[in-house]
């Protein structure tokens, strides 16, 4: 089956790819539309709806980043029970409101002994809780020294 021009235009702008991804997947599913959306689905080249200006939406964008940033646990928790637990949103809202307050806070935690965590939505911690554990434990061991040589005062 020959390919015409109006079947790539039209698959390109249901699909949003380029005329060689276009023309490949119609040659692949023999002229069918609708079977080359689905191949091209499957092979994951889709491609977001562009606005008039060629970008994706600023709302688009921000849902998604929002999206995945809900999806990270914000843990903190001290002597194995856990004190708060929320979606990182929360925090990061927080301190872009209030960041001296928030500054404030970590060091509470981090100066009383509280562990802080983040975890992805599948239970997985995240690679950045290494970085944060030789944070705490230089915190544990400044605040042991401290209070050593009060003591000894």
């Amino acid at each position: 089956m020959e390919i015409t021009l109006e079947q790539i235009d039209l698959l390109r702008k249901r699909a949003n790819v380029g005329y060689k991804e276009a023309k490949e997947a119609l040659e692949k599913c023999g002229g069918n539309i609708v079977e080359a959306l689905a191949f091209l689905e499957e092979e994951n080249k889709l491609k977001p709806e562009r606005n008039c200006c060629g970008q994706s939406s600023f709302f688009q964008k921000t849902k998604n980043i929002f999206g995945k940033i809900n999806r990270i646990g914000f843990i903190i928790s001290r002597d194995e029970k856990t004190i708060v637990n929320v979606p990182l949103t929360i925090p990061l809202l927080l301190t872009i409101l209030a960041l001296p307050l928030t500054v404030a806070l970590l060091l509470l935690a981090l100066f009383t002994g509280c562990k802080i965590r983040f975890r992805n939505s599948s239970g997985e911690e995240c690679s950045i809780n290494k970085n944060i554990e030789n944070i705490t434990d230089t915190v544990n061991n400044f605040t042991s020294k401290m209070a050593q040589e009060i003591k000894k005062a």
